[in-house]
């Protein structure tokens, strides 16, 4: 317990790459009130143990499906395939449960009846996109329609199953390609590993079937570029987001991490801002 008498929530994270270790060395520090760094699940031991040498309180390794045994609130930040090696432990405990793998979430909302009967919490963080808060401020006040635009690097979307199986060329684009148009759910499965933020974008706001989400392969940007259009009867808004790419990983956006890290601010502390 702290001076206050509290016991501070403990923390659990599914994967250590550029977001998971952002939000794990934030936590070591005691960047987040009344949050402890227990436990993380990663492949490489060794690696991640070389980056624990740095901090104040090393975590437990442990496998996937133990994270919810020693925790509180349980964040996943792995490969798509393994979502729901963390997601349902976590939720059958009755825990908190922070994905980035949204897209995934949107193929399994019956994981939300789970949490519902087992007392447990989806906590769905923002990531690489902007103001979710007035999309279901929007959705409140009679929302209409929600446009994504995705504008990214050609390599960025490499290796989606959308472009590998239609053949779609990436190589060597002198002007920007559009590469999909369609909604939240099909985008979802067609770019897992690229459109969290179009499934996070349907979950605020109309649902997977009736937000809509072009995707382009643009060779003039060096960042993800993300634009969200809604039109509502409380509000019709634009708004317009430049993600810088992560030194770990340039396909990451580095503001995906301090996403999550500001999820984790509002689960303990005495003020939030923002709905």
């Amino acid at each position: 317990m702290n001076s206050a008498g509290k016991t501070p929530l403990r923390l659990a994270i599914a994967g250590l790459g550029a977001i998971g270790l952002t939000v794990a060395r934030r936590v070591d520090e005691g960047g987040i009130e009344e949050m402890v760094l227990t436990a993380v699940s990663v492949r490489d031991h060794e690696k991640a143990k070389k980056h624990f040498a740095e901090f104040n309180s090393p975590p437990e390794i442990v496998e996937l499906a133990k994270l919810a045994d020693v925790s509180d609130v349980v964040v996943e930040c792995v490969p798509a395939a393994h979502f729901l090696e963390v997601a349902r432990p976590a939720l059958e405990a009755g825990k908190m449960f922070v994905p980035l793998s949204v897209g995934v979430l949107l193929k399994n909302m019956e994981l939300v009846d789970l949490a519902r009967k087992t007392g447990a919490r989806i906590i769905v963080p923002t990531g690489a996109l902007i103001g979710l808060d007035a999309v279901r401020a929007a959705r409140s006040g009679g929302l209409r329609s929600v446009r994504l635009v995705t504008r990214k690097p050609p390599y960025g979307l490499e290796g989606a199953p959308y472009i590998a199986e239609r053949g779609i060329s990436l190589d060597g684009l002198s002007e920007a390609k559009k590469v999909f148009s369609g909604t939240a759910r099909e985008a979802a499965i067609g770019f897992p590993a690229n459109l969290n933020v179009g499934a996070a974008l349907a979950l605020a706001g109309l649902g997977a079937d009736d937000t809509q989400v072009e995707i382009w392969a643009d060779p003039g940007v060096n960042r993800n570029i993300q634009t969200v259009t809604c039109h509502s009867d409380s509000a019709d808004f634009t708004m317009s987001i430049e993600n810088v790419p992560s030194d770990e990983n340039p396909r990451t956006g580095r503001v995906t991490a301090h996403s999550v890290i500001a999820a984790l601010e509002r689960l303990t502390s005495p003020l939030v801002v923002g709905s």
